[in-house]
């Protein structure tokens, strides 16, 4: 169907009324009271309305600030619990360490009473006094008695905490760089045995052939042991020998570098004395066939 429009011609319907809805896309009465509105040019909110903005301001703002503060609160709490944490783990490892010392050196005291009867019963003979001299070497090739002489002395040392790296507890995430880990250990005590030491300890540990030295968390161990930084490597051997060969090394010299880069400390001293004690009794094992139930 078509109707007739002014000026001739026909023109549908459905095509004008489409015209009309992309032409007046706000209804007139709508539109009206936007211009009235306008013209005024005054706030015609209700006084309700009008009072409600500024104070759904200001109660924003104080709970921005109540959020801040709780936020900062579990922030300083949380450092201050992981502080107590870490000092009570502190407390207990220091304190099994203790008793562990203890027993070591009842250890210590009864092996010497068997040494000391070992040795007056084989001392009678010829034959028994050869086996107490391969006995010795064996037992000072293995790190199981304690060994007094010049040497050098290695300190490895973890960087300063920057106090800036946490505003709220001054302990944030530490940059594991610079930290002293179980690889620099490992290579200055190789370092120190390739240079012509005789005997080792870490922080009074005595490193024998199949001592460990092992990193687990926040702490060194050496043969299960913790040992806490800094770390000191006494090395005894002729001191001259043993500062040019471990200064010469290519490793120890990279490590120089890293340490330089990080912030570490890593130094050395020749020593008149040093003294390492006993290394404890390795647990021998022996392989036996699979099914033997050994």
């Amino acid at each position: 169907m078509s109707a007739p429009r002014g000026g001739g011609g026909a023109r549908s319907m459905g095509a004008s009324l489409l015209d009309q809805v992309l032409a007046e896309t706000l209804d007139p009465a709508y539109a009206r009271a936007a211009r009235a509105r306008a013209a005024r040019g005054a706030d015609v909110r209700p006084g309700w309305r009008r009072r409600l903005g500024p104070a759904a301001v200001a109660l924003t703002m104080v709970a921005a600030g109540v959020l801040a503060a709780v936020t900062w609160h579990q922030a300083a709490s949380g450092a201050e619990g992981r502080q107590e944490v870490r000092a009570a783990l502190v407390t207990e490892i220091e304190a099994q360490s203790v008793t562990t010392d203890d027993l070591a050196a009842e250890l210590e005291a009864l092996r010497q009473e068997a040494t000391g009867a070992r040795e007056d019963a084989l001392a009678a003979t010829a034959q028994g006094q050869r086996a107490i001299d391969d006995l010795d070497a064996a037992e000072q090739a293995a790190g199981l008695v304690p060994a007094t002489g010049p040497g050098l002395l290695v300190t490895l040392a973890n960087a300063e905490p920057d106090a800036d790296s946490d505003p709220v507890g001054g302990a944030g995430t530490e940059d594991t760089r610079g930290r002293v880990q179980d690889g620099d250990l490992q290579l200055v005590v190789n370092a120190l045995w390739a240079s012509g030491a005789e005997a080792v300890s870490i922080n009074g540990q005595r490193l024998g052939p199949t001592t460990a030295i092992r990193f687990a968390g926040e702490a060194v161990l050496v043969d299960f042991r913790p040992v806490t930084n800094p770390y000191e490597v006494s090395a005894i051997g002729d001191p001259d020998e043993l500062r040019s060969r471990f200064l010469a090394s290519p490793e120890v010299g990279a490590l120089a570098v890293v340490s330089d880069l990080y912030g570490l400390r890593f130094e050395f001293a020749e020593e008149d004395e040093l003294s390492v004690p006993a290394g404890g009794v390795p647990e021998l094992r022996s392989a036996v066939p699979a099914g033997t139930g050994g």
